[in-house]
């Protein structure tokens, strides 16, 4: 076991900011992690792919962990697939694995950056689909238990909610995602209804009830929004949506909705507001900071909102986080102000920040 002491932990996120790690671990394997967990200074902090995240630049006390080990399994069960996936396997990989097979459920969600232990902490959602719709269980270790353990939790233990679990918060700090398992079909089960999307698939003469045209689909709608990290071999320095979209009022859903862009009637904005988020009033973050007066492109030194999609904030070069964490608290603030609707951050804040 090896364990690196002053690990700069910039160069692995997709900010491309933040100090350094006191301790940092990359185990070799889930048994290697379960025998020297308690070992570890705390505090312990888990990083995947750096996609999520915003860490401080004064670094993180106690011990860094990032999980390597990276495979993934599947199995046939009659009319489904069955995908076991360790946590540090890229959700990317996933779904292009499940492609090879045919496999139906998460193709919608093509192309977001991270792992899986991620994306299961996160619920991560997109055009309508979302971990949640097809994940079955999850192996964690306790390292509140003494010794820690490996304990298996089911869905319905883990607390899914609209890009949330109980991972984020008090319930399952303490578990350590080890991986996951989902249950994916053979046939299509949930039509593409994302009017973005659709309109690409138009353009491109692509058919969104093919499984792997979806991807081409999911992929192209991606880039025009800015929403992948590299794009014709740019490296891109964000963590993608910045914002959870909120749940406001109907009148003031009503109002925010008329930032759209794109001619859409409200019927319809409405409609993708319920396939997108689940709730009628769950209105665009990205409509909410125009409605404030944010611009895209708007920029505060090193940092800007991205020109082509104002929800996500960039760093251009040389921008701390320190930079980014002000930028994004001037964005909640002003929001509040004047339209009284708190945003809550989709990107995490680890470590020590001024306020």
């Amino acid at each position: 076991m090896e364990i690196i002491r002053n690990q700069p932990l910039a160069p692995l996120t997709t900010f491309g900011t933040g100090g350094q790690a006191q301790f940092f671990y990359n185990p070799n394997s889930k048994e290697e992690l379960v025998d020297k967990i308690s070992e570890l200074k705390k505090p312990l902090w888990f990083l995947g792919y750096g996609s999520n995240v915003l860490i401080s630049d004064k670094g993180l006390p106690g011990t860094v962990l990032k999980l390597a080990f990276n495979k993934i399994e599947m199995t046939e069960e009659n009319d489904s697939w069955i995908f076991t996936a360790d946590a540090g396997a890229s959700w990317d990989s996933l779904v292009r694995q499940s492609l090879n097979h045919n496999a139906w459920g998460i193709e919608l969600m093509s192309g977001i950056p991270g792992g899986i232990g991620g994306a299961v902490a996160g619920n991560i959602a997109a055009y309508g689909q979302a971990v949640s719709d097809t994940l079955l269980w999850v192996e964690v270790i306790d390292t509140n238990a003494a010794p820690a353990k490996i304990i298996r939790l089911n869905k319905e233990q883990l607390g899914l909610t609209y890009r949330n679990s109980d991972f984020q918060n008090n319930k399952l700090a303490g578990c350590v995602i080890l991986n996951a398992c989902f249950k994916l079909s053979k046939s299509n089960k949930k039509n593409l209804e994302y009017s973005s999307a659709l309109k690409v698939a138009d353009e491109l003469c692509l058919d969104p009830q093919s499984l792997h045209d979806r991807r081409k689909i999911i992929m192209e709608s991606r880039r025009r929004a800015g929403s992948l990290l590299e794009d014709n071999g740019k490296i891109i320095k964000t963590a993608g949506s910045f914002f959870k979209n909120p749940i406001v009022e109907e009148a003031v859903a009503k109002e925010i909705i008329k930032q759209e862009e794109n001619n859409k009637d409200l019927a319809k904005v409405i409609a993708q507001n319920k396939i997108h988020g689940g709730n009628s009033t769950r209105v665009s973050a990205a409509h909410v900071l125009l409605a404030a007066g944010f611009k895209r492109g708007q920029s505060w030194g090193p940092v800007r909102l991205h020109p082509e999609h104002v929800l996500k904030i960039e760093n251009t070069g040389g921008a701390s986080s320190q930079q980014i964490y002000d930028v994004a608290q001037e964005i909640m603030q002003r929001v509040k102000e004047i339209l009284n609707i708190s945003l809550e951050p989709e990107v995490k804040f680890l470590g020590e920040f001024i306020k």
